[in-house]
């Protein structure tokens, strides 16, 4: 709240608004101030009486007219009045629906929607918003990123109001908040665009989300870029996105615009024109009205009356599900303006800073605590422990299916000894010719029976190069034979929980390259396959905890005393251009692929699955870039795993420490490790660069040990639907900017 006589800012609690019909209350999870009309209203509050009515001509026209009407003492009390008291802040928000009022059917209780409004998405913990001003978020999108959704569809109307046309220039002047959505929206149209704003960090932000160039106003090169980009003619539309009472921007439009150019006011600075320029150029000024379409209309807004579609196309609701979309489908960046996450609790301290200048910001939203999806932590830019806000913090969950064997043999009978276990492989890609096959190939009570892959060619090279009795493109011939005694599947990733579920239901040991499963329903479809057909012969590629050199390490470490503190650096790397990794949106993040190798080494070094997991990604990072994901485990133990894209090539790829009970272990990169002990005393092992051995062969050997044996697998089910759950989780995590707690299924 503010008070505008004093200007003082506070934090109120105040009664829970009813849920009157034609509407829903919504319990916020994040939003935004509008660090240019929030700002604008908070600085006026500071000013002199003298000062607000020099700002508000408007406001004191009104007074004067109440004068004449209802005298002097009458109005000054009114007036008075209405000055000192509280007004809240805030029209922009993103919430949980938490009841649902009479009338409303297309929302119900639980769903996430976005919500407009300065009277009815204010910066409080519960809204009331009348069914016009709020929509339904789609699927995926992250809640912070949904509260953007009502100063996008300010934006948005103003862009509607130039009619842009593919191939158009045009001028944005202003980049803060509306300036660089309106550029982003204009570049996603096929517009060229050319900015300007006297910040040079707000250029280059700007520069980056999609404008050919910017500049400061009173650069010669923002004349030039529109006169090489135009021929010389004039940009044409012009956008006014910024405050203020300089007459710059208008007279600055004018310069640049071409002859019946159009002129569009979206911010509020001053518009006196220059009448020769508007004149001469028979300029067309538009004004752009808020959200859209039934702003001030409170039949529309209030009642809830909507504008036929055939008469009125965009009205304030449609625009902002419109706005929603595009930023599901990564049509408008919206991380890279968040300069700041605040929790509500410091809302008054938050606007202190802005005011002052402390905090210099495009973006700052507010995060609520009372949110499952958004705990009370610190500022999310400081990276904090999510740990450290006790287990009383309300976190998302995600269930581990249970693992149930159904009523069929846990075990596979022991083979004759003198009988090769016999195997077929499904996919022969870089991986498996690289790193799985030599160690099968010519080796002593093995047989390469039979390699499947989608092309001919491709099984063909497989079957010259490691001599596999057979080649084919046919699945179901492998699964039928029964002679098969395993199936390792190394195809790409979105195929293997549904090759791995065939191949159990067939009653094959399975050896499955990471990923297992790269949503929760595949690894559900897996598990229940394990109970249809009581088959559990399942192993996934998770090699590190094979490698010689880390077992010897962890048992020289010896048994832990205490939690244990894990630090897992992986220098990723770039994927080159035309990889399939890249293909996510069918193949999964690059982290759902590969990360599943470092949390199942931290829970194997720790001995536990994990609780709960944290993902925090940088902007533009958030499909598996660079990536901090922290694990919480029984007893007090963590572990930190810094997956980063970013790094230099000749940086070691994998560097591990953990700390426990006066105890420490190095490990680097597979070449060396390190044990001291609390005495002071060092063991160190180290391998020539070359010989670097990451598991493969100590682990297929444990795997074939078991097929021969028909004793337990290396890794147990749950260990391996628990990892497989913790690395689906960090995307949730990601997506809902929270914590995600690790459910075991009953």
């Amino acid at each position: 709240m503010q008070n505008y006589k004093s200007g003082e800012l506070a934090l109120l609690d105040v009664p829970v608004p009813g849920c009157k019909p034609g509407g829903v209350l919504v319990r916020s999870a994040y939003s935004l101030i509008s660090t240019g009309t929030e700002l604008m209203k908070v600085s006026e509050a500071g000013m002199s009486m003298l000062g607000k009515a020099r700002s508000r001509p408007d406001q004191v026209a009104k007074v004067v007219q109440s004068v004449a009407t209802n005298g002097l003492p009458a109005t000054y009390r009114k007036v008075m009045g209405k000055l000192d008291s509280y007004t809240p802040l805030g029209y922009s928000l993103c919430g949980v629906v938490e009841q649902v009022g009479a009338g409303i059917e297309d929302v119900a209780v639980g769903d996430l929607v976005a919500c407009a409004g300065n009277e009815h998405a204010l910066h409080a913990e519960l809204n009331w918003v009348p069914r016009n001003l709020y929509a339904r978020v789609p699927d995926g999108l992250a809640p912070r990123h949904a509260a953007f959704g009502t100063v996008g569809s300010i934006a948005l109307q103003g862009v509607r109001r130039g009619e842009p046309q593919l191939g158009d220039v045009a001028l944005v002047i202003g980049l803060g908040l509306i300036g660089q959505l309106v550029v982003q929206l204009l570049a996603a149209s096929g517009v060229s665009v050319v900015g300007v704003d006297p910040d040079p960090v707000r250029c280059e932000l700007a520069t980056r989300l999609g404008a050919m160039t910017c500049g400061d106003p009173t650069s010669a090169a923002v004349a030039s870029s529109v006169a090489e980009l135009t021929g010389g003619h004039g940009v044409d539309q012009v956008y006014l996105a910024a405050g203020g009472a300089s007459n710059q921007p208008v007279e600055l439009a004018a310069r640049l615009s071409r002859d019946r150019g159009r002129v569009v006011d979206i911010g509020k600075c001053s518009l006196d024109l220059p009448w020769n320029a508007y004149y001469e150029k028979e300029l067309d000024v538009r004004f752009s009205r808020s959200y859209g379409p039934g702003r001030y209309d409170p039949e529309y807004e209030l009642e809830g009356r909507d504008y036929p579609i055939g008469y009125v196309r965009w009205t304030e609701r449609r625009n902002l599900a419109c706005v929603l979309d595009l930023l599901a489908r990564g049509r408008i960046d919206v991380e890279s303006l968040v300069s700041h996450v605040a929790d509500f609790a410091d809302a008054v301290e938050t606007y202190r800073r802005l005011g002052d200048g402390d905090l210099k910001a495009v973006a700052v939203l507010f995060r609520y605590p009372d949110d499952p999806d958004h705990p009370d932590h610190a500022d999310q830019a400081d990276h904090p422990d999510p740990d450290s806000q006790g287990a009383e913090a309300a976190v998302p969950t995600l269930t581990v299916p249970a693992v149930r064997r159904g009523a069929g043999p846990t075990r596979a009978p022991a083979r004759p000894g003198h009988a090769p276990v016999r195997l077929a492989f499904a996919g022969a890609g870089n991986y498996a010719s690289s790193m799985l096959l030599p160690h099968l190939a010519q080796r002593e009570g093995v047989e390469l029976a039979r390699v499947v892959t989608t092309t001919a060619l491709s099984a063909a090279n497989a079957q010259r190069t490691f001599g596999f009795a057979e080649a084919t493109t046919d699945l179901d011939a492998v699964l039928d034979d029964p002679t098969i005694d395993a199936v390792f599947v190394v195809t790409r990733h979105s195929s293997h929980a549904e090759l791995t579920r065939r191949a159990l239901l067939a009653g094959k040991a399975v050896f499955v390259e990471k990923p297992l499963a790269l949503t929760e329903d595949e690894l559900a479809g897996v598990l229940a396959a394990v109970e249809e057909s009581g088959n559990d012969r399942l192993q996934v590629g998770f090699n590190r905890r094979f490698a010689p050199l880390l077992r010897q390490a962890r048992q020289r470490f010896g048994a832990r005393t205490g939690p244990g503190n894990l630090r897992y650096l992986v220098n990723a790397g770039r994927l080159e251009h035309g990889s399939w990794y890249l293909q996510q949106n069918t193949q999964g993040s690059r982290f759902a692929g590969e990360g599943g190798h470092f949390i199942d080494t931290a829970s194997w070094l720790l001995g536990a699955d994990p609780l709960s997991v944290y993902a925090l990604a940088a902007p533009g990072h958030e499909d598996g870039g660079d990536l901090q994901v922290v694990l919480r485990y029984p007893g007090g133990s963590t572990a930190t795993i810094s997956y980063v894209t970013s790094g230099p090539a000749g940086f070691p790829k994998e560097t591990l420490d953990v700390v426990a009970g006066g105890r420490a272990l190095r490990l680097d990169d597979f070449v060396r490790a390190s044990v001291y002990d609390g005495r002071g005393r060092r063991w160190v092992s180290s391998r020539l660069p070359k010989a670097r051995d990451k598991g493969q062969r100590a682990e297929l050997d444990a795997f074939l040990t078991a097929v021969r044996t028909g004793g337990p697998m290396p890794v147990s089910l749950e260990s391996l639907a628990a990892t497989t759950a913790a690395t689906l989780a960090v995307r949730t995590s990601l997506v809902g900017g929270a914590p995600v707690t690790l459910a075991r299924a009953r």
